[in-house]
């Protein structure tokens, strides 16, 4: 199956904290950044996409899509919409344009992901986050990102009988990836190998607990940044680009783990993966590389199970066989990752799809997969409340 959409152009910031930028900046940059990638101008678009989770409370300015005009003067007077589905803003904005281009309605997208973040203090973008929980019983409560995928945690240890002291030691190997990954990606957040045993290694004060069991090195990076894709009607572009082979989006309960939905298994995430590859006519044996959500350790530790790429329960065999490395059977995050390569929330779903991108264009930012033809993206919004997976080919 062919969506008969294709991404045409990429645009990527670097990732990180970066002082002299502005949210409006980094949508300026990567607006005309994807649309000299794709060797478009800007009045060839239809419509703009962009996926920004709170510029309101980062940025004091909500209502950010129209600024794609003050961008670009020639686009005035075009549809632009916002998207927001928490950590998956940014795959949900790829997702609507697909459908608008799909519907007929357009036949060429920008979209847009973005997030400024660094310039709030710690509780600050606490305070932010937590507004993607359901706030009368969790955000209202103190209850964080880490305390509920801490739950996950404690629930996959206690549904198949593993011990901290066991579990420690795959979350490193997960983030020692990510890390030498990220290292040979010159738009990484952070651009220093570290080995799994280097990360058991370090004193509590250097690699603290954040929430039992996770701790500091098992957590992704407050980051700021942006990135873009012009999206076509293949009609427009055969024989270019790369091919949207399917997309889904499976919500969940807006609560955490063990409330109404599994706390040891990532259910909305492996339904969405599952119709994808069942809509693009493939299975995950025929994926090349793939993009996942690894906001925490064990959040990509359980996406192998939700994947397929291992049994639930013993989802480290992926690691301990070396499927998900560079050089094996399905490497992940070659990026680094939201672990390395950093989080700008609303940035993170595109950021994820150029990446596939340019990867499935042999062009890759960082370490080239070989004779990748395929590629998936897996990004999860919330504690699994939004879970958006597309098929990527050429």
């Amino acid at each position: 199956m062919d969506l008969g959409v294709n991404i045409t152009g990429a645009y990527h910031s670097s990732f990180g904290k970066l002082e002299g930028e502005t949210l409006y900046s980094l949508y300026e940059k990567a607006a005309i950044g994807a649309l000299q990638d794709a060797g478009i101008e800007a009045k060839a678009i239809d419509g703009v996409f962009v996926g920004n989770y709170s510029g309101g409370s980062f940025n004091h300015q909500e209502n950010i899509a129209p600024y794609g005009v003050n961008a670009l003067p020639e686009m005035r007077h075009k549809p632009m919409y916002r998207t927001e589905t928490a950590c998956s803003s940014g795959s949900s904005a790829i997702h609507m344009a697909i459908m608008a281009i799909k519907s007929g309605m357009m036949k060429r997208a920008l979209v847009v992901g973005l997030e400024k973040m660094t310039h709030l203090e710690i509780a600050g973008v606490t305070q932010a986050l937590s507004l993607a929980t359901y706030w009368p019983e969790e955000g209202s409560q103190s209850v964080t990102a880490p305390c509920m995928f801490a739950d996950l945690a404690k629930g996959w240890m206690k549904k198949h009988n593993y011990s901290e002291a066991q579990l420690r030691p795959w979350l490193a190997q997960i983030s020692a990836k990510a890390y030498t990954n990220g290292a040979q990606n010159p738009l990484a957040h952070l651009q220093k190998p570290k080995s799994a045993k280097d990360i058991l290694a370090l004193p509590d004060e250097k690699n603290p607990i954040i929430h039992a069991p996770l701790r500091l090195h098992d957590c992704s990076l407050v980051s700021d940044g942006s990135s873009a894709l012009v999206l076509e009607h293949d009609s427009l572009s055969i024989g270019k680009g790369v091919s949207m082979k399917s997309f889904y989006s499976a919500s969940d309960y807006l609560d955490s783990f063990g409330k109404h939905k599994s706390d040891h298994f990532l259910e909305g995430a492996a339904f969405a993966v599952d119709k994808a590859l069942k809509d693009a006519s493939m299975s995950i044996n025929d994926i090349n590389i793939a993009e996942v959500h690894d906001c925490f350790t064990i959040t990509e530790l359980l996406l192998y199970s939700a994947m397929g790429i291992a049994p639930a329960g013993k989802e480290f065999e992926a690691l301990e066989n070396g499927t998900v490395f560079p050089e094996g059977k399905l490497p992940v995050n070659l990026s680094g990752g939201l672990k390395a390569k950093g989080h700008p929330i609303g940035a993170t779903g595109v950021s994820m799809h150029a990446y596939i991108y340019k990867q499935l264009m042999q062009e890759a930012w960082g370490h080239q997969a070989k004779n990748a033809q395929t590629g998936l993206v897996v990004n999860i919004g919330g504690s699994g409340t939004s879970n958006a997976v597309s098929v990527l080919g050429r």
